[in-house]
């Protein structure tokens, strides 16, 4: 009985992790304001849901109105069954 609870406990735990990964992509000499534009897309067991996704550096500054990109990240993040794939820009 104390080993299956263990197992559902260390499954349990497993089930509840989730990593997330950020990391720059490009940087450019345009100013830093307060603009920031988001594009992101959710796989669900390897299936992407809308299958008109677009998480592209031109959607993403539409949809911030940034005209100047100065920055432009990657977030990845993981849980369970699905992972999100978000591109961030910055600019002006």
């Amino acid at each position: 009985m104390k080993k299956l609870r263990n197992i559902l406990a260390i499954g349990f735990v497993a089930l509840m992790t989730s990593c997330s990964v950020s990391g720059p992509l490009m940087v450019t000499d345009n100013d830093v304001s307060t603009k920031r534009g988001e594009a992101s897309v959710t796989v669900w067991l390897g299936f992407i849901r809308p299958m008109d996704s677009d998480i592209s550096i031109k959607t993403a500054a539409k949809n911030g109105k940034i005209t100047k990109v100065a920055t432009v990240d990657q977030r990845i993040a993981s849980k369970l069954f699905r992972v999100t794939y978000t591109t961030v820009v910055t600019g002006s």
